[in-house]
């Protein structure tokens, strides 16, 4: 073995404790990155296997009755490889022992032959199949989600209120299909409020009255075509027929949250691993800089001896590949057992026939040889000044450094102990050492900030939009618009003590070149029930003749207030009309529109219509009235406040529980890998005066107080500090991870801010207390000899 190789290994006996720390933040860092990423790698590979395998469709159109003749319409339009047309139908559902309302999606199909697009994966039991005998039932596959949601088995019925007749549902099977991966009510992952029902199509298209019909089509695109002119031919063909107008992948529910899934991990597996990167990087070039500080004579005689500058910067980038491939290592572990368990997280609101963790060696390698130029990079920069050094110059001992009164000693009348003038000119003395060592506690900091904010911010958005905003218990739409007087019928339904009605209208805006589906939502001249509130708190009032509208959408159509808009309506009688932008507003779900609903029935010149009801209940009264809302014929469906909320918790508050906790245990890393390795390095350094110290009298509380003080100082300091950076960095997370479907607020409550210090200053206090075991176990008599 070389004499350079035996010094390695003693090094690295002396340092055990330090190279642990660093291979720590090294670990997090890789661990965070291949577990975050390689968890959207194995949900964006699952999504594109499903989607092969199931022929997932390119373009979705619908009408209320389409002649099977214009199937083939829609399939001679330029750029269409393939149609498949369908009976679709939306009922409420009824599951025993449950009184939580569910709306059911009935899709037919047929047994006998496969579907072309959007496949139906069998996953237990059997396909349905038309029973004349059955009389009023009818079998079905169900969902695999909302069948375990509500544990649901093959021979378990459901009753579902369709075409306004109530039928029971025998469950033969579960099922999947690429359609309905994300299962949900108005982009919220409740699983037990939403259900898919695959029945045979000749049974759902008797019980619809839709013989020689369909409602829905799904088109398959030939490589090349153009998406925004087949969706605007099919709308074209199908429009006299009514229903929503046709829509692409990106306003599919489903796919659309999976790629915003994708996207805001994509953000977050990159911000949050680099700066456990960055960290590990500085502590790096500090344990080596200052290794080599102390090293210096014997850096010299190696020159002197004839080693070359390389070998001896090789020297020492074999003292920290250790560290490093340690912390890469345990890193890979890591991320291979957190990016398993993220995907487990996923499952419960992703479903896939097959989705499996699986890490792509293209992450490995990207992270070692990141790992590997911010190890080689930090060893370096601290190697250069001193190797440049002529052996007889760097056989010489450093230069004193020059004390002087500290900035805290020119304060006017303001009496310090001598050892807060020593930490005051310790760090006056290298200001750039305390400045980093401060950086990244601060940056511990806003870690733990960033990871607990997305429970700050869910708890918001609830709060909003459940509390402030939706102030009714239950709202009810109906299948097509009704007069406004419906409201007296639901106001006499058992509990409801007041009713508000809305309208809902499907529309295009467009403004000069530019275009955007959306939808234009009426509310009551003096809301209620339903209110508007921005993401912060501030309610807005609908527009009274033109539009309240929402920014995100205003900024996509290059519209600011006062301009007009054009807005074409995609349902009935499919009317353009324009109207003038009143205001804007910062909502947190969509991209929408205001109006009163008044204004907007007079600007569609239609009547007292409207199609959704808010209802205010009785407390005590809310079961019977989701019960006797079954009864009412014209009512598509039902929601409970109470119901969504109750469900979201049982599943999102765990995983944002999970989440938090793990990067909270991933800063804690870093507060522990910045403190203790400052401190441990500085008591390498300043071994001879804290020695020379305990001679002249000062007890080891003294003498600790020198040295840990000074840390403490930089933790006081960085905790302001990395609340501001965490306040920051989640501003630019949030701006990052905008999309059409959601906007976070940017809402930190105090208990986040609090928990952060109280993490940072524990990690703090630990290490201190290890320090502080070898300071008191000092050798004064080995400390003080003097260096030949």
């Amino acid at each position: 073995m070389k004499a350079l190789d035996r010094k390695v290994l003693r090094d690295l006996r002396v340092l055990w404790s330090q190279a642990i720390t660093i291979a720590l933040v090294v670990a997090s860092g890789v661990g965070g990155y291949i577990a975050t990423l390689s968890a959207v790698s194995s949900l964006a590979d699952a999504r594109d296997a499903f989607y092969a395998s199931g022929h997932f469709a390119d373009v979705f159109a619908s009408a209320k009755r389409a002649p099977l003749a214009y199937a083939q319409r829609l399939g001679e339009i330029p750029g269409v490889l393939d149609v498949q047309v369908t009976i679709e139908a939306s009922a409420r559902v009824t599951v025993p022992g449950s009184s939580d309302p569910a709306i059911g999606l009935l899709i037919g199909v047929n047994a006998q032959t496969p579907r072309r697009l959007n496949s139906v994966v069998l996953r237990s039991g059997q396909w349905p199949q038309a029973d004349i005998h059955a009389g009023n039932e009818i079998q079905a596959l169900v969902s695999e989600s909302f069948a375990q949601a509500h544990r649901l088995r093959p021979g378990d019925t459901v009753r579902a209120l369709i075409n306004g007749k109530r039928r029971t549902l025998r469950i033969t099977g579960t099922a999947l299909s690429p359609e309905y991966i994300f299962g949900g009510l108005m982009g919220m992952p409740d699983l037990r409020a939403f259900g898919v029902f695959w029945l045979n199509e000749d049974e759902l298209a008797a019980a619809m009255d839709m013989g020689g019909a369909f409602n829905r089509a799904a088109i398959k695109l030939a490589p090349g075509a153009s998406e925004p002119a087949v969706v605007d031919a099919a709308t074209r063909i199908l429009a006299r027929l009514g229903g929503a107008p046709a829509h692409g992948r990106d306003s599919q529910p489903s796919h659309a949250m999976l790629d915003n899934e994708i996207r805001e991990q994509h953000v977050l597996g990159t911000v949050v691993p680099a700066i456990f990167l960055v960290v590990a990087g500085f502590l790096l070039h500090v344990v080596t800089a200052r290794l080599v500080a102390t090293q210096r004579e014997q850096i010299a005689a190696l020159k002197a001896l004839g080693y070359a500058n390389y070998t001896i910067a090789l020297h020492y980038i074999k003292l920290v590949t250790p560290m490093v491939a340690g912390g890469y290592l345990l890193g890979l572990v890591l991320g291979r057992v957190l990016g398993a368990g993220i995907v487990g997280l996923y499952t419960e609101f992703f479903r896939f026939p097959t989705f499996e963790h699986h890490a792509p060696v293209q992450l490995a390698l990207l992270a070692l040889a990141i790992v590997g130029a911010t190890a080689i990079l930090g060893t370096l920069t601290a190697l250069a000044a001193t190797v440049r050094l002529s052996p007889a110059e760097a056989m010489r001992p450093p230069a004193p450094g020059r004390y002087r009164r500290s900035w805290l000693e020119r304060i006017p009348r303001l009496r310090t102990g001598p050892a807060l003038r020593m930490i005051a000119r310790n760090i006056e003395r290298r200001p750039l050492r305390a400045a980093v060592t401060t950086g990244g506690i601060a940056a511990a900091v806003a870690i733990v900030i960033m990871g607990n904010f997305f429970r700050d911010a869910i708890e918001a958005i609830i709060q909003t939009q459940f509390d402030l905003a939706l102030r009714g218990d239950v709202v009810v739409w109906s299948l097509d618009t009704v007069n406004a007087s419906a409201a007296r019928e639901l106001a006499r339904l058992p509990g409801v003590l007041q009713v508000e009605a809305g309208r809902r209208v499907a529309v295009r805006f467009r403004h000069g070149a530019r275009t955007q589906d959306g939808l234009i939502d009426g509310r009551a001249a003096a809301p209620s029930l339903q209110r508007v509130f921005d993401v912060d708190g501030r309610q807005a009032l609908a527009g009274t003749q033109g539009v309240l509208m929402s920014d995100r959408l205003a900024s996509k159509l290059g519209l600011r207030v006062g301009d007009t808009v054009e807005i074409e309506v995609r349902e009935g009688r499919r009317a353009v009309v324009h109207a003038v932008v009143e205001n804007t507003v910062r909502d947190m779900m969509g991209l929408n529109a205001y109006m009163r609903r008044d204004a907007l029935n007079r600007l569609l010149a239609e009547g007292d219509v409207a199609n959704n009801f808010a209802l205010r209940v009785q407390r005590d009264m809310l079961p019977r009235t989701l019960e006797a809302t079954q009864a009412l014929p014209r009512v598509a469906g039902t929601f409970s406040k109470s119901t969504m909320l109750r469900n979201m918790s049982e599943v999102s508050a765990r995983n944002i529980l999970i989440m938090s906790s793990i990067l909270t245990a991933f800063a804690v890393v870093i507060a522990v890998g910045v403190v203790y390795n400052n401190a441990r390095i500085a008591l390498a350094e300043r071994t001879w005066e804290l020695a020379s110290l305990r001679v002249l009298g000062f007890t080891r509380a003294e003498v600790s107080m020198l040295l840990l003080g000074e840390l403490a100082i930089g933790i006081a300091i960085a905790l302001p500090l990395g609340m501001l950076l965490g306040w920051g960095l989640t501003h630019a997370i949030v701006q990052a991870i905008r999309s059409d479907q959601f906007l976070f607020p940017v809402v930190i409550q105090p208990r986040t801010y609090a928990w952060a210090a109280v993490a940072v200053v524990a990690a703090g206090i630990a290490s201190a207390l290890v320090v502080r075991r070898r300071i008191d176990n000092i050798d004064m008599v080995a400390a003080l000899k003097t260096r030949e």
